[in-house]
């Protein structure tokens, strides 16, 4: 059984995630960040927690192994979108270095528990480089799409290079756009979520047209996220195994093209742990493993 950290579609086998009641901790923690942050509002703790519980239980039901991040008072309560702290690769972990100035400790956090549960470290990104998870998707096991965006910039961009280039991987840089500038969560991943080999959900709006005509020269094809349901994270789409997907509950046109395209959707309620914070089901966790 062949088994690869360089995929978004394959057959999900283990997973980091960091529960609500680690990262929010309490209704106090929240009234004092969320706007600090830029949430569009404060998440309810307890619904926070309720909706968790139901996002986790996706996982269980299909016998995907989970592994948790602890909670770290070093750390805010962004710290539960964890894709962004770290990369997974077959060669290790590469630690970020985040573009967010309030979410500068989650990559030691996140580290820290690596080395804690044998997980190796390819490498870390250091200043004045930032690089972040939600930046970067696999397009194929030897392809790698990374987005210059406020988040992740030149410096960090060259140093993910000089990681992966020699280990035989191509990175592709995708150069976004300023859209709502730099308080914004704008990630690569915002725009692209690949849920099989030759399948994605993109919203092209913003997507480069060298960018989008790579994915077309590469045989995607391409699940066009409504205007109306780009906001509302129609594009934040995690796929569990091969157009087998979650998302955020209330995107429906998304999710029948989703369907039309041949793939299993189930959506969950996120009104507090996503559409609040700006992070949909791919920032909500670290994949590891996954299987062919």
């Amino acid at each position: 059984m062949k088994t690869t950290h360089h995929s978004e579609y394959l057959n999900l086998q283990s997973v980091f995630i960091k529960p609500a009641k680690n990262a929010f901790v309490s209704d106090d923690e929240l009234v004092e960040q969320w706007q600090e942050l830029n949430y569009l509002s404060r998440p309810d703790f307890d619904k926070s927690i309720k909706e968790y519980k139901a996002f986790e239980e996706l996982f269980k039901a299909s016998k995907i192994e989970l592994k948790y991040f602890s909670q770290d008072a070093t750390v805010k309560i962004d710290s539960v979108y964890c894709r962004d702290a770290s990369i997974a690769t077959d060669f290790g972990m590469i630690i970020c270095n985040m573009g967010k100035g309030g979410r500068i400790n989650e990559p030691l956090s996140q580290k820290l528990q690596f080395l804690k549960s044998n997980i190796p470290i390819l490498g870390e990104i250091t200043a004045p480089g930032t690089l972040e998870g939600g930046d970067v998707a696999w397009l194929d096991e030897k392809t790698l799409a990374v987005g210059h965006t406020y988040r992740t910039n030149v410096d960090g961009i060259k140093q993910l290079r000089q990681y992966l280039e020699p280990n035989g991987i191509e990175v592709i840089v995708v150069e976004l756009p300023h859209y709502k500038g730099k308080e914004d969560v704008f990630h690569l991943m915002s725009i692209l979520s690949p849920v099989d080999k030759n399948l994605a959900v993109v919203y092209s709006p913003l997507m480069p047209i060298k960018f989008r005509n790579q994915l077309l020269e590469r045989g995607f094809e391409l699940v066009e996220v409504p205007e109306e349901e780009f906001e509302s994270m129609g594009c934040n789409v995690l796929a569990i195994a091969s157009r087998k997907c979650i998302m955020v509950d209330g995107n429906p046109q998304t999710r029948k093209l989703l369907e039309e395209a041949g793939c299993e959707v189930t959506a969950y309620k996120g009104d507090e742990i996503s559409v609040k914070g700006g992070g949909g089901p791919t920032c909500l966790t670290r994949p590891l493993l996954r299987r062919y």
